[in-house]
């Protein structure tokens, strides 16, 4: 086995730039690093997360909609201006946008279950308030009283007798309990599932939420129990009969959908913009208050700067705030609404946990590469999963090791410990990719009290949004100002990326042969590598004006250097 020298390829393209010597990244980001960093306190961001973290937010209902409303309360207070009333030089402005919802919103007022003849709940929403199913109905006001029947399997649904009973279970979909419900067979149900790495043993009490089809025509109750309330259950039920007494209260109302949009509009390319995203609905305080304190403070310190004139930015930033994948999808379709062009989306998901209580790590969820395709050495899925990817599934682009490259300088100024995961999808990201716009996630996993009741303010870190917003505010000022001597840095950058990369997946290669594993599956491998790091540094070509001629020479002759300089095996 013979591998080229790929130490050449990085002289060959350091040789075309207009600088003699190896000049990284960091001399472009590092100006915006000493900006930022004694701005960036993180007060408001902490203070924000205490606010929404209060409220069960659904799209639509009270919580979602006073987040909504202190969020522009803030931005108005750091001189952001409603797009109505602002004049032809505002540059920062906000907007709310309205619209009809398909559904009722939703949103829990009490909950509780006691086991008859007991003097206590067995649980209650004052310490469990995500007990109530999402879109559960109310019970009346005296609670419902009946049998606790365990249904152990889908043969059991038609096997056992259910009228007047509220079903059980831990091992049955909720769907088809559900379903007996609404046919009028069962008073309601009570359910459990949590997966391993939430260490319900462990964290005994927490309950991960759950949502219920709304059905308007069979209005149904539903609770799900925490580790410690299922086995009590249980073990009552092995003496014998058990019956509870369940009650619910819940709003169902016809609402409004909000969304909120900031601007600060560029200087001089103001139809080309970067898109921060983060959703408020939810009930947790790391999922995803965070996410919304953190670019709320990203939005003040950025109009701070600029009024201080201590910033200006070439093209426009834009800070969105709504329901998670809806709102920012349908951003991105109504180019009536937005006008400018999306040259790239950065979405703040979960970007504020203290990992030594939840355990999580910081995330970079990188666009689609190869290693969602060939998952191996240092490269590791989060628990969350993701399905492999195809070769055609790919999106090759610098943004992976441009934001990589910037959260590892604040990590090593923070002493913070800052990682990667290949694609999986699931948050703000996907829309932005779907459109073929570069886009990747902000967050951390894995998380043990994930979608839990107890992911509450406790386990949330000011310094860790501090990072996170500083590290995401150095990308977008610099690609919002980026110019020819970025793209030079940029180039250099990628390079040196591809690189390393490449040496590494040909060791790797070289054992998986070692190991008995196919020669042309692992040059494969190398190819698709090679291809992903010569598209990657042909993507730079939108950070230059179509008229660059010399900048655009630039990036071809890189491209091609990295594609003639294919490891062979």
């Amino acid at each position: 086995m013979k591998t080229k020298v790929i130490l050449p390829l990085f002289l060959l393209i350091l040789s075309t730039i207009s600088f003699a010597q190896n000049a990284p990244l960091q001399k472009v980001t590092d100006p915006y690093f000493k900006l930022i960093r004694p701005e960036f306190k993180g007060d408001l961001a902490y203070e924000t997360v205490g606010y929404v973290e209060q409220y069960w937010r659904v799209a639509g209902n009270t919580g979602f909609n006073n987040t909504v409303y202190r969020i522009a309360e803030k931005l108005e207070a750091a001189g952001y201006v409603l797009e109505e009333n602002a004049k032809d030089s505002d540059r920062f402005t906000y907007r709310i946008e309205t619209r009809d919802m398909r559904q009722p919103t939703w949103e829990p007022v009490s909950a509780s279950l006691k086991i008859i003849g007991s003097s206590e709940n067995l649980l209650s929403s004052v310490t469990n308030r995500n007990m109530p199913y999402m879109y559960s109905s109310s019970t009346p006001s005296v609670g419902v009283t009946g049998e606790v029947i365990y249904i152990e399997s889908k043969d059991d649904l038609s096997k056992k007798d259910l009228q007047g009973k509220i079903l059980f279970s831990d091992k049955v979909s909720s769907r088809l309990l559900q379903a007996e419900v609404g046919k009028g067979k069962a008073l309601g149900m009570l359910t459990y599932d949590m997966p391993s790495y939430l260490q319900a043993e462990k964290n005994v009490t927490s309950i991960q939420f759950r949502g219920m089809r709304y059905d308007a025509d069979n209005p149904t109750w539903a609770m799900a129990l925490s580790f410690e309330a299922k086995e009590k259950l249980k073990a009552e039920l092995a003496k014998g009969k058990v019956e509870v007494l369940a009650k619910m209260e819940t709003k169902i109302y016809d609402s409004e959908e909000l969304t909120i949009v900031a601007n600060i509009i560029g200087s001089e390319l103001p139809l080309e913009s970067l898109v921060f995203s983060a959703h408020i609905q939810e009930p947790g305080a790391n999922d995803n208050a965070t996410g919304v304190g953190t670019q709320l403070e990203m939005a003040s310190i950025t109009a701070d700067l600029m009024k201080k004139g201590k910033l200006d930015l070439k093209r426009t930033l834009t800070f969105l705030w709504g329901d998670e994948i809806v709102s920012t999808r349908r951003y991105i379709q109504e180019e009536d609404k937005r006008v400018v062009a999306i040259n790239w989306g950065i979405s703040l998901d979960m970007v504020g946990e203290n990992t030594d209580v939840t355990g999580g790590t910081f995330l970079i969820e990188k666009m689609p590469d190869p290693s969602a395709i060939w998952t191996r050495g240092e490269d590791k899925h989060s628990e969350w999963g993701g399905r492999p990817l195809k070769v055609e599934d790919m999106k090759p682009h610098y943004l992976n090791d441009f934001i990589l490259t910037n959260f590892e300088a604040q990590g090593e100024y923070a002493n913070w410990v800052v990682k990667t995961n290949p694609f999986e999808g699931g948050s703000d990201h996907t829309p932005f990719l779907q459109a073929d716009i570069p886009g990747l996630l902000l967050w951390h996993f894995t998380d043990q009290f994930y979608h839990t009741d107890n992911d509450r303010l406790d386990k949330v870190s000011q310094k860790t949004m501090v990072n996170v917003g500083t590290g995401a505010l150095v990308s977008a000022y610099t690609l919002l100002n980026a110019d020819a001597k970025t793209v030079d840095h940029m180039i250099a950058m990628i390079t040196a990326k591809a690189q390393i990369r490449l040496l590494t997946e040909v060791q790797l290669s070289k054992k998986a042969i070692a190991d008995g594993g196919s020669k042309e599956d692992e040059q494969l491998i190398l190819d698709t590598w090679t291809d992903y790091y010569a598209k990657a540094i042909d993507s730079i070509k939108d950070l230059v004006a179509a008229d660059d001629e010399k900048t655009l020479k630039k990036i071809a002759l890189a491209k091609a250097a990295i594609k003639s300089q294919v490891p062979k095996l």
